[in-house]
């Protein structure tokens, strides 16, 4: 748990929606992590963590990715180990993104959405991306490392119109 004297140690965020309605195409949204170095806290990410990958030293994973929104509960959930990270790292952040591959979607058209960050058992943030609604992919957390090396929670919803690929390159400038 955070306190005024630890940090924040693990995280996790979750990333839920409703299915299309039947006949439309399914809404396929995806938790992005990026990770910077000390060196570069504003610059390219040193690694990115999404669908399909972790971090080389398995402190960042993707536990659920879903394509379709289906089901109960959370669609995606990311784990982060933030207190096993290397202290060559200063900055984390968490970003989602909606695929286009069925034409351009905004936050506005997919129903239900909502993040939530959590440490253990107390919620951090929520949000439902109503104020990015016209928006195709938004960061919604920043970790970060303070002045004592501990690691920091801000909550961040910052949107941007872009694709998967290109808003990774972009959400930590």
């Amino acid at each position: 748990m955070s306190t005024f004297n630890k940090g924040t140690e693990k995280a996790e965020v979750s990333l839920k929606w409703d299915p299309s309605p039947i006949g439309e195409p399914d809404n396929d949204l995806d938790i992005i992590a990026a990770t910077y170095t000390k060196d570069a806290p504003h610059g390219a990410p040193a690694y990115l963590v999404h669908f399909g990958s972790r971090s080389p030293d398995g402190t960042i994973i993707l536990n659920r990715d879903s394509k379709t929104g289906q089901g109960f509960g959370a669609d995606e959930v990311m784990t982060l180990e933030l207190n096993r990270l290397s202290e060559n790292y200063s900055r984390v952040l968490v970003g989602v993104a909606i695929q286009q591959g069925e034409g351009r979607k905004v936050f506005g058209d997919v129903e239900g959405t909502e993040v939530l960050v959590r440490e253990g058992h107390t919620d951090l943030a929520e949000n439902d991306f109503a104020q990015v609604a016209g928006s195709t992919a938004a960061t919604v957390a920043e970790f970060f490392r303070d002045e004592s090396g501990e690691w920091r929670f801000r909550a961040v919803l910052r949107g941007f119109d872009a694709d998967p690929e290109t808003f990774a390159g972009l959400m930590g400038a």
